[in-house]
C-alpha cells in the first residue's frame, strides 16, 4: 500500500530539508510579515493557526525587538506643540508649567514615575494649592493624551490627591490705590493711560484685551460696543463702552490713526511699564489682572445683578461669579441696623403658667 502524501500547508516549510525543523510565515493585522522558528511541523501547524486566529480579531503581534520606554518629555512636547495649540485658548501657561515638570521629569520613563514622586515635587515646587493644583492637572493632561494615543498604559497622576485650595480672597483696586497709579502714569506713562481704562472698565482678560481677540474691526465706535468673538471660554461676549471706556478707545485711535480693521487695538503687553508703575505707587500685591477683579467687584458693591456680572465678566459658569457677591453688604448692614430698633418688652421673658 502506498504511503499517504504528505499535505503541504501554506505557510509551513521546513527551511532546510529533511532536518525536521519547521518555520512558519504570516502576516499581522497591519500587514506586517513575520517569520517563526517552530520546530516539528505539528507544532509550527499549530501556531501558525494560533497566529491566524489572533489576526482575526485585531490582536497586537508581539514585537521581536522591545521598543524603548517613552521618556515623560515626549508627553509634555505634544501637549505643548500639538493638543494645546489645538484646544487651548491661552497655551502659554500649560506650556510654562509643563516646561518646569520637565526640568525634573523630562529624561525619566514617563511609566516608572511613581505617585508618591510627583506628590513630592509639587509640595517642593508650589507655594499654594491651587498652583499645585494646576500643575497636576498639567502633567495629567500629557499622560491622559499619552494613553489615548497608545504611548503609555497608565496615569500615575489620578492618584496624586489634589490640594485644599484657599479661600480665594479677591484683590481689588482702592480709591487712594488708583490715585496713586493713575498720578504715575500721568507723569511718567501718558499714552497707556487707555490701556488701565479699557482694562477697569470692560473686565476683559489680559488675553483679550492684548493680543489677536481684540481688533479695531471688534470696537463698534457707533454701537459703543466692544465684540469679542473669540474668547477663553470659546464664547462670544458683548462688553458696553461708558463713556470713560469710549473716551480711552478714542484717544488710542488717536494714536495710531492709520490703523486698519484687522489691527491690533494693543499689541503689547502692559508688564515693563506696569510693573514700574506698581512700585512707584506703591501698590503691592496687585497684577494686572486683578483689574478684572475691581471691575466685577465694583459693579458687586453698586448691587448690580451677579447674572449680569457674571455675562459682562464672561465667567462660564455663575458659581465662579458668585465670589464677588459677599462685596454687596448692603444687606446684612441692614440687618444687624436692626439691632439698634428698640423692642417691646425687650429684656423681658414671659413664662406661661
Amino acid at each position: 500500500m502506498a504511503d499517504k502524501e504528505e499535505v503541504k500547508v501554506r505557510g509551513v516549510w521546513e527551511r532546510e530539508p529533511g532536518s525536521g525543523v519547521w518555520w512558519i510565515r504570516y502576516r499581522d493585522a497591519d500587514g506586517k510579515l513575520h517569520r517563526e522558528l517552530v520546530g516539528r511541523k505539528s507544532d509550527a501547524e499549530a501556531l501558525l493557526n494560533k497566529r491566524r486566529n489572533e489576526r482575526r480579531v485585531g490582536k497586537k503581534m508581539p514585537e521581536n525587538i522591545r521598543t524603548a520606554p517613552i521618556k515623560f518629555a515626549k508627553l509634555a512636547d505634544y501637549i505643548t506643540q500639538e493638543y494645546s495649540q489645538a484646544h487651548h485658548s491661552d497655551s502659554r501657561n500649560v506650556k510654562q508649567r509643563l516646561e518646569k515638570l520637565k526640568e525634573h521629569f523630562g529624561d525619566r520613563a514617563a511609566e516608572s514615575i511613581k505617585p508618591a514622586e510627583i506628590d513630592n515635587w509639587l509640595s517642593k515646587n508650589t507655594k499654594t494649592g491651587s498652583t499645585a493644583n494646576r500643575y497636576r492637572a498639567a502633567m495629567s493632561l500629557a499622560y491622559r493624551e499619552g494613553i489615548r494615543n497608545g504611548k503609555v498604559k497608565t496615569n500615575p497622576v489620578r492618584l496624586v490627591k489634589q490640594r485644599k485650595e484657599g479661600g480665594n480672597v479677591i484683590r481689588f483696586l482702592r480709591d487712594h490705590e488708583e490715585a496713586a497709579l493713575r498720578g504715575v502714569i500721568a507723569e511718567k506713562y501718558p499714552d497707556k493711560m487707555c490701556e488701565l481704562d479699557v482694562s477697569l472698565g470692560t473686565g476683559m482678560r489680559l488675553s483679550e484685551q492684548y493680543g489677536s481677540r481684540l481688533r479695531w474691526k471688534n470696537v463698534d465706535f457707533q454701537r459703543r460696543e466692544v465684540d469679542l468673538l473669540k474668547t477663553k471660554n470659546y464664547t462670544a461676549r458683548i462688553i458696553p463702552m461708558n463713556a470713560a471706556v469710549f473716551a480711552a478707545f478714542e484717544a488710542r485711535k488717536a494714536q495710531v490713526p492709520n490703523a486698519k480693521g484687522k489691527d491690533l487695538v494693543f499689541d503689547t503687553p502692559p508688564r515693563p511699564w506696569w510693573d514700574d508703575v506698581r512700585e512707584q505707587a506703591g501698590v503691592t500685591d496687585y497684577r494686572w489682572h486683578d483689574n478684572r477683579h475691581t471691575f466685577c467687584s465694583r459693579l458687586a458693591m453698586r448691587k448690580v445683578n451677579l447674572v449680569a456680572i457674571k455675562e459682562l465678566a464672561g465667567h462660564k459658569t455663575l458659581a465662579i461669579t458668585a465670589r464677588y457677591s459677599h462685596l454687596d453688604d448692603g444687606a446684612k448692614r441692614e440687618a444687624v441696623d436692626l439691632l439698634l430698633i428698640p423692642v417691646k418688652g425687650a429684656g423681658q421673658i414671659v413664662l406661661e403658667k
